[in-house]
């Protein structure tokens, strides 16, 4: 299968301007080997199958692509457009090497590298639920650039001094149409779910091939910059934390979902983030509990729990079939 062109927008099954759409952007940086070329242009065929799958625009940078100017402008030209959207979700995934010098992290790319630092002043302008997902080496200092609040991050490495080609891309580009990284059977991958099963596919094919292995994965969503390794997690439960951290990771990145089930996909936008924001809020007051007086917590947690049944049961609704519904 040939890549598609630079910048091709995929519209399937919906109206383009939809201002609700999620965008998936692949940037595919410069390869090296012929043999890494195939490799990354096989991850880069599953996005574009999930993104289709999903009914998300889709846009590819990079790989057989040919353009005027660089990528490095192309990647940026990007983003402020899809800064222009301020609803539905934002991926994107880069593949490729990475490099960093003990200051710069850098993405290599056709033509002038792309920095972490760059990155982030690119997203700056970015008010849409994002994540960003770097397959490359010495990707793990993309996390300090990248967190902020709103904003998932993965890499494949936990630090810049990781540096060896990593396999990590392959098995998340596999686990994000994959039913079974499901881990809680709610017929969607969420994001945090792709993460768990990429991690831990990646760690055994090192020890298949009795290597020690050159990459740890990381996920970073609670804005703190620190991320979490996928062995703190029990099921999509986050069982440890940064020693400094001041919530666990994971919560935002399992409501995060590429292709989401019928039912979720019957949710309208506004609702599914009243949703979210009130389910991190229980969260939340879950982690407070030792600090607060027995009476106050109760009646906090009541109070979220009665708004969040009244939002499930309006959900309900419009999740029904015309025929079931009330007059």
């Amino acid at each position: 299968m040939n890549l598609l062109p630079l910048m091709l927008l995929m519209f399937v099954g919906q109206d383009p301007v939809a201002l609700d759409q999620t965008a998936v952007v692949v940037v595919i940086g410069a390869p090296g080997t012929s043999e890494y070329a195939g490799e990354f242009a096989t991850w880069s065929e599953r996005w574009q199958t999930a993104a289709q799958q999903a009914d998300a625009r889709f846009t590819l940078i990079g790989g057989d692509a040919q353009i005027n100017g660089d990528d490095h402008d192309a990647l940026q030209e990007v983003i402020v457009k899809e800064a222009e959207q301020t609803q539905g979700d934002l991926w994107i995934v880069l593949i490729g090497h990475g490099t960093f010098d003990g200051r710069a992290a850098k993405f290599n790319l056709r033509g002038p590298d792309v920095t972490a630092t760059e990155l982030k002043n690119w997203l700056e302008a970015v008010q849409r639920p994002t994540a960003i997902i770097n397959c490359a080496s010495c990707s793990g200092p993309f996390i300090n650039a990248l967190s902020a609040p709103g904003r998932m991050v993965v890499t494949a490495t936990k630090s810049g001094s990781e540096q060896n080609y990593c396999r990590f891309g392959g098995f998340f580009s596999q686990a994000i149409t994959d039913p079974q990284a499901d881990i809680d059977k709610d017929g969607q991958t969420s994001l945090l779910e792709a993460f768990l099963a990429a991690s831990r596919n990646t760690e055994a094919e090192y020890k298949q091939q009795g290597r020690l292995a050159t990459e740890h994965a990381l996920l970073d969503d609670n804005g703190d910059g620190l991320g979490a390794a996928a062995e703190w997690f029990q099921g999509v439960r986050a069982a440890q934390k940064a020693e400094s951290a001041q919530a666990v990771d994971g919560r935002r990145a399992h409501q995060f979902h590429l292709i989401r089930s019928e039912l979720e996909r019957s949710i309208p936008e506004e609702l599914r983030r009243q949703r979210n924001d009130l389910e991190l809020q229980l969260h939340e007051l879950r982690d407070k509990k030792p600090t607060l007086a027995a009476e106050e917590h109760d009646a906090l947690l009541e109070e979220q729990l009665l708004e969040l049944a009244r939002l499930y049961e309006q959900i309900e609704t419009l999740s029904l079939p015309p025929a079931n519904k009330a007059p």
